[in-house]
């Protein structure tokens, strides 16, 4: 039993020291969003858990989305520009405008 109440500070130690090398906040959002899960799910009588993990998910889908350096990170996995990059030296000019 102390092994487990040992690791999960551990993991959360882990994903926050490995957030401060992310492009967004997705790490930070999830945690923001397992808080307020937590909290709504005390004051409504849900699942507390259930609540918290939910609350996560939703933190870090949104946090993913926000642009954290507003620096030029250059193209992702996926081939998508960074949109910090458009215009500048050895990128392309933003087609949107």
């Amino acid at each position: 039993m102390k092994t487990r109440t040992f690791a999960i500070p551990a993991l959360a130690a882990a994903a926050l020291a490995t957030a401060g090398c992310a492009d967004n906040y997705a790490v930070e959002g999830a945690a923001v969003g397992a808080a307020a899960g937590a909290a709504v799910g005390a004051v409504t009588g849900a699942d507390v858990g259930t609540a918290a993990a939910v609350g996560a998910a939703a933190g870090a889908a949104g946090g993913y989305f926000i642009d954290k350096d507003d620096n030029c990170d250059g193209y992702d996995r996926d081939g998508r520009l960074d949109d910090d990059c458009y215009g500048t030296a050895g990128y392309p000019v933003d087609p949107r405008y």
